[in-house]
């Protein structure tokens, strides 16, 4: 990770500034009060602390001048390579403003604006997962060398610090262990809680002795009541257990009985579910658009329209015939005019003797013309009579063939109305009406006998609810199984309840007895003077006390294998650190010293650090060198640990002017060291002094306070 640019606002002296980082070695140049250690908190607080922390010594951090409602904020830019090697770019802004501080952390566009997240990821992209970490590897400051010179156990407290990243969970592990420890063991003139356990064990044994020789006469009157009271225990215990087995046989009755009536459940409301699904199809696949009550009178007038359809045709397909038996037309004419002939030769003869006073005469002419008169009279009446039966003939004709053209009047409109009928119906003919009318009643008694059943399963239950009932049905069964599953065999014993109720009969008879003997042996311990019940009570405390005794032994021992192991543990990790810093530091402390000090050697147990004398062919403490040499091997040391802790990360290195104590040649080789190093990890060095422009990739120089003179 290196920082490409940095801006303060309200920071110390930085109202508002900004700077660009070179990606290799940057030199921050200025005198005493420029704002270089504000410089240094503010990129140490932007790379690790949250922006809503409530640090008192954030209170300090805000500009002298700036108003109370300005807060301090950093923000920087900065890049790195992924583990392909592939270049990214991000920016951070932070307002540090307590409760309501803010963090903008953006990663190759994406933005994180949650403080936690933001602080994970910029920890993850840095190396630095907490301040700390920071201050004891990657921050380097001219005040951390002040007092190594005089102090070698400085120097060793500084790396160890540094190789655990400033976690003191080891030491509060340690410290811990070790009042635990001590708080056993023995302190300030008292036995300790060790000691008062064993004291209480002693005690109590030299009791019990005195006890057990008055007991030593009720051995034999103990023993009988050992044996009584194990014999009520077993009974007691198999009286519980054949309890336990019958209320288990009974809870499998009942089990039983829920799994019937689940099952039940679930076969009928399974089976209402499908009839459900059956009906609900039914319904959605009826034979007929038309309904039954609609169909069937439908049906019912084409039958009776097809019949009286089939009649009028049969009445129109036969001739118009009339029978009447009118025979030959009768011949009236002859006779009348025959008729009339006798009348008139009866009157002419009648007139005749009228005339000639013949009596025989006239009485022959009235004869012949009333024999005339009967004649013609009947002839008449002949004539009339075979009109009227022709005239009734003709009248039937026409009465019938007035009833024919009704008749093909109503077949018409009949034929008519059975077309419209068919048509209403959608359907060809009557047959096929006929046909649909049966397949849809049978339909709909499927339907109906469908729905019968259902109501039989399930009443009036809602069919919506008959899945999730049917559900539960269903896991109510399997619960049931479950739990006769887990009874065990005994729930799958046919007539279990009966034997065990009987066995518990016998069982409690057994019990009853067992208390008896029992309650007869206490009784004769009791009889004894000696106080039994003292000395079994204190051979029980004894007991608890000792197996006390023995648990605090147990924990001492624990926890001082604990803490050796611990101790070993950390004495590893210290080996396996020092190793690895003697290898990176040597050849940095040779090139500082100009080849003066080519071997280093860490004491894994005090960190204390030697280096090999030319001039004396020994090994020499560091803390019998100079002070310059002394802030060259801790930086040597500080910078071999930097790849230690940060493995495959490359936070930037911020020093503050680490090389004061250094002359200028080993400040210029030291620096040539820290701009090679510059090529993997960002190297931001702050310093009062010029010497250093030379070897920078860039040069950042502060302004002194106003009214400062002039050096």
């Amino acid at each position: 990770m290196r920082i490409t640019s940095l801006s303060l606002r309200n920071v110390g002296r930085h109202r508002d500034s900004a700077w660009t980082l070179a990606p290799g070695l940057t030199v921050v140049r200025g005198p005493n009060e420029s704002g270089k250690s504000t410089l240094l908190r503010a990129l140490e607080l932007g790379l690790t602390r949250s922006a809503t922390s409530t640090a008192p010594d954030l209170d300090g951090l805000r500009s002298w001048d700036a108003a109370p409602d300005e807060s301090p904020a950093v923000a920087m830019s900065f890049s790195w390579e992924d583990d392909e090697g592939l270049g990214h770019t991000g920016r951070l802004a932070k307002v540090f403003a307590g409760p309501s501080g803010s963090t903008l952390l953006e990663l190759d566009g994406q933005a994180v604006a949650d403080p936690a997240r933001a602080e994970q990821a910029l920890a993850d992209l840095s190396g630095l997962p907490t301040e700390g970490f920071l201050r004891s590897t990657a921050s380097v400051r001219q005040a951390e060398l002040a007092d190594l010179e005089r102090d070698e156990q400085a120097l060793r407290e500084r790396l160890s610090a540094t190789i655990s990243g400033a976690d003191r969970g080891t030491a509060r592990a340690r410290r811990r262990l070790g009042e635990a420890i001590a708080d056993l063991a023995p302190r300030n003139g008292g036995p300790g809680r060790l000691g008062t356990a064993a004291d209480a064990v002693a005690d109590a044994e030299r009791r019990l002795a005195i006890g057990e020789e008055g007991l030593a006469r009720l051995e034999q009157d103990r023993e009988a009541h050992a044996a009584a009271r194990e014999r009520r225990a077993d009974a007691e215990a198999a009286l519980a257990q054949r309890r336990a087995q019958l209320e288990t046989a009974r809870q499998a009755e009942r089990l039983r009985a829920q799994l019937d009536d689940a099952r039940a459940r679930h076969e009928r409301y399974a089976e209402a579910v499908a009839l459900r699904d059956e009906l609900a199809e039914l319904e959605a696949t009826h034979p007929s658009p038309t309904p039954v009550r609609d169909l069937r009178p439908a049906v019912e007038r084409l039958r009776s329209l097809d019949d009286r359809i089939a009649t009028l045709e049969r009445l129109l397909a036969d001739e118009v015939h009339v029978d009447f038996d009118l025979g030959p037309e009768t011949r009236w004419r002859p006779r009348s005019r025959a008729g009339l002939l006798l009348v008139a030769v009866g009157l002419a003869l009648a007139a005749a003797g009228a005339v000639s006073a013949g009596a025989l005469g006239g009485a022959l002419g009235v004869i012949v013309a009333a024999v005339g008169l009967a004649l013609h009279t009947s002839a008449i009446r002949a004539r009339d009579a075979d009109r009227a039966t022709r005239q009734m003939r003709d009248e039937e004709v026409a009465r019938r063939l007035r009833g024919r053209s009704d008749w093909e009047e109503e077949l018409r409109l009949g034929r008519i109305e059975r077309d419209g009928v068919l048509a209403s119906l959608g359907l060809p003919g009557t047959a096929e009406a006929e046909e649909r009318l049966a397949a849809e009643t049978a339909h709909v008694g499927r339907i109906d006998a469908g729905l019968a059943r259902l109501a039989d399963l399930v009443g009036s239950e809602r069919p919506d609810a008959l899945p999730a009932k049917r559900d539960s049905a269903a896991a109510e069964a399997e619960a049931a199984e479950a739990a006769l599953t887990a009874l065990g065999p005994i729930a799958r014993e046919p007539r279990a309840r009966e034997r065990l109720e009987v066995e518990l009969r016998d069982a409690v008879a057994v019990a009853d007895r067992a208390r008896d003997d029992e309650a007869a042996a206490r009784a004769r311990v009791e009889q004894n003077p000696v106080n039994a019940e003292d000395v079994a009570g204190l051979a029980e405390r004894l007991a608890t006390w000792r197996a006390d005794l023995a648990r605090l032994r147990r924990g001492e021992r624990i926890l001082t294998r604990t803490l050796a192991e611990l101790d070993a543990a950390e004495r590893a990790t210290m080996a396996r650190a020092t190793r690895f810093i003697e290898r990176r530091m040597v050849g940095d402390l040779a090139r500082v010293t100009g080849g003066r000090y080519r071997e280093v050697r860490i004491d894994d147990g005090g960190l204390g650090f030697d280096v090999r004398s030319a001039e004396r062919g020994d090994w020499v403490p560091v803390t019998a060198l100079s002070r310059g040499t002394l802030d060259a091997v801790y930086l040597a040391a500080r910078l071999a640990l930097v790849r230690l802790v940060t493995g495959d990360r490359r936070p930037p290195l911020l020093l503050d002017d680490p090389l004061v104590s250094l002359d200028d040649d080993r400040s210029r080789r030291a620096l040539a060291v820290l701009r090679e190093l510059a090529a993997d990890f960002q190297v931001v060095y702050l310093t009062a002094s010029d010497r250093f422009d030379g070897l920078a990739d860039q040069v950042i120089t502060l302004a002194g306070p106003e009214g400062a003179a002039d050096s």
